[in-house]
């Protein structure tokens, strides 16, 4: 599997444009891919965003100095720009210095003390790390070279392969086992879900058959009564059913004595205040709490309002949603009448 190594190639262009083309040549001789600012305006904000990202995807980068410090971002040049963002995000930097003894052009010397001093200690910068002297292009394209296989076998980096070569047979082994293992996960997760569902199914089963089993008597309070009348015999179950219509949103404690009244009477006669005894109804709200079936309103109220409001829980839903399927299965749903009719 051939990988080609992405190379930046920074330097400045007017004065070296033969040397670049000469690196250009020795990395593409190779194999590689080079990169280089010329394909870029250095003023704008938005290609040093690209110089960056291709700096990001590049494997090494390569930087040459001659004479010239180059064109300027404030006090610093792009070059050294791009040199310090290489650096800093760990690229492997291959550097070229020209050697003080070769001829060189006057016109591409500068003469501006500043740039000068900046380019000096950009050098010293540079040859903090391992660097190459040159004195012509053909010279340059000959140390490139060998510098850039002794970076390739002593910093190895993950370079670029064809999408084709890319896939080995190693690969298409582990995609392949990766496959079944997902497979054979989606198929556990399918039967765990089962298992839940069937676990809900018995937990609700069993709490449908706690409250069937434990016995109630209600009293209602007559209208003209002058005491509680008889015992109602009748089963937590079934005074959950009746207060689960009205718990499914919200309910009073008084709505719901009203209600197991009006139930167990099958009368709109009782009296309204307390129509069934309060230590029973605290009771039974005790209980349907305990099985996890309601709970406490969590609906604001007024401040003025001092009542004290249930609602179901989710289990509590449940449950008495399965106990309305039940029922009109077995068609036993009650028939709905208007209210305020007996």
């Amino acid at each position: 599997m051939a990988t080609k190594y992405q190379v930046f190639i920074s330097s400045t262009y007017n004065d070296l444009e033969k040397e670049r083309d000469q690196i250009i040549k020795a990395a593409l001789e190779m194999g590689h891919i080079p990169v280089g600012m010329e394909m870029f305006s250095a003023g704008d904000e938005q290609q040093w965003n690209l110089i960056k990202r291709q700096i990001d995807e590049s494997d090494y980068y390569i930087v040459v100095l001659a004479h010239r410090y180059g064109s300027r971002d404030g006090d610093i040049s792009y070059t050294e720009k791009e040199y310090d963002y290489a650096v800093d995000k760990g690229v492997p930097v291959l550097g070229f210095i020209i050697d003080d003894t070769t001829d060189w052009s006057a016109e591409h010397i500068d003469k501006d003390t500043d740039n000068l001093n900046r380019l000096n200690a950009f050098k010293d910068k540079v040859k903090t790390r391992i660097v190459s002297f040159w004195s012509s292009a053909d010279d340059l394209y000959g140390k490139c070279s060998i510098a850039l296989m002794k970076a390739i076998t002593s910093y190895p980096r993950v370079g670029w392969v064809r999408a084709s070569e890319s896939v080995g047979p190693e690969i298409v082994n582990e995609v392949t086992r990766l496959s079944k293992e997902n497979a054979d996960l989606r198929a556990e997760l399918a039967k765990s879900k089962k298992r839940l569902e069937a676990t809900l199914e018995t937990e609700e089963e069993k709490t449908i058959d706690v409250l069937s089993r434990n016995s109630r008597n209600v009293h209602v309070w007559l209208d003209g009564q002058k005491d509680w009348g008889e015992p109602i015999e009748t089963t937590l179950l079934s005074i959950f059913e009746h207060m689960g219509k009205e718990l499914i949103n919200e309910a009073s404690s008084v709505s719901l004595a009203q209600l197991i009244a009006f139930e167990f009477s099958n009368s709109n006669s009782y009296r309204k205040r307390h129509p069934v005894p309060s230590n029973f109804l605290r009771e039974w709200l005790t209980d349907l709490s305990a099985v996890g079936l309601i709970q406490p309103s969590t609906k604001r109220h007024t401040v003025h309002d001092q009542n004290e409001y249930w609602m179901l829980t989710k289990q509590g839903k449940k449950v008495h949603a399965n106990l309305r399927l039940l029922r009109l299965k077995r068609g036993l749903a009650t028939k709905e009448k208007p209210d305020g009719e007996s």
